[in-house]
Order: structure tokens, then sequence, then C-alpha cells
């Protein structure tokens, strides 16, 4: 099994019903957690579980509160397309973890909407003895955000 870079399926569905708020002042909660290389995380994940979660020193079961200090951006490119993007405002650092197998993934959820689930990201399989693992956050922009909706 491994884990698969993916939108949640579940998450497209739920922005048509309002359930998540990504505005900064009166918006929802959002959690990053880390998954093994052997977890199954992938569009079809549902919700945060802690199966396949890492576990080690320092690191507290359902990862990370996400820094959301930009709310989402729409732009128009013609009369037909446009995107809409945000992306937080911090990048995801995990402080003093002692994190012995390899873990490859990050699953981004709502901790205030049942723990749904938003994303999953992922990247090279790591360990950490005693450190800090730290996630980059891309520019937020129409082609770089974490997080990106497009019509064309």
């Amino acid at each position: 099994m491994a884990n698969t870079q993916s939108m949640c399926t579940s998450f497209l569905g739920e922005l048509m019903t309002g359930t998540h708020n990504f505005t900064t002042s009166t918006g929802d909660t959002f959690k990053a957690a880390l998954y093994l290389s052997s977890a199954t995380l992938n569009a079809s994940t549902t919700a945060y579980s802690a199966t396949g979660e890492v576990s080690g020193t320092g690191y507290t079961a359902g990862g990370i509160t996400i820094t959301n200090g930009t709310s989402p951006t729409a732009t128009n490119s013609s009369t037909t397309a446009g995107t809409a993007y945000w992306t937080p405002t911090a990048s995801f650092t995990y402080t003093s973890v002692t994190l012995t197998t390899a873990f490859n993934c990050v699953l981004v959820y709502n901790s205030s909407k049942s723990n749904k689930a938003v994303s999953v990201h992922t990247f090279g399989d790591q360990t950490i003895t005693a450190g800090t693992f730290t996630l980059t956050m891309p520019s937020n922009t129409t082609s770089t955000a974490l997080l990106r909706l497009a019509t064309t």
C-alpha cells in the first residue's frame, strides 16, 4: 500500500455544502498530521484517523494546528476560467521530535468539522531523531498554492 497525493473527494463535495470555512477571523481549525510510508491515504480518505499515523517522542497524535493568516483568494483569467486558491501562512513545523519509522505523507483536515479530510500531500521518505521537521509552504498564487480549484 502507498500514500497518494490528492485533494480528498469528500472535501470537494463538502465545498458545495459550505462545510469548510477557511477565512482567517471566524474560520474553522485545520490540522496537519503525519503518516507512515506504509499507510494508505489518498483521494478516498474522508477523515483523520490515528491508523497509520506516526508516533514517537515529541509528536502529538492529530498533528499540529495550521496557521491561517490568509483567506482564500479567487481570480478570473478569462470569461470562462478562474482559480480559487489557499495556502497556510506558516510552514508545518514539528519541533523536538523523534520519528524513527519512515513517514512520507501529511493529511490536512478540519478538526472543527468532525476531522473531515481536506487533502493528502506526499514527499520522500523521512525519519528524524531529536530534531525539527518542517514542511515549507508554497507561494499563495494561482499556480503554486497548497490548495487550488480551477475552471477551464
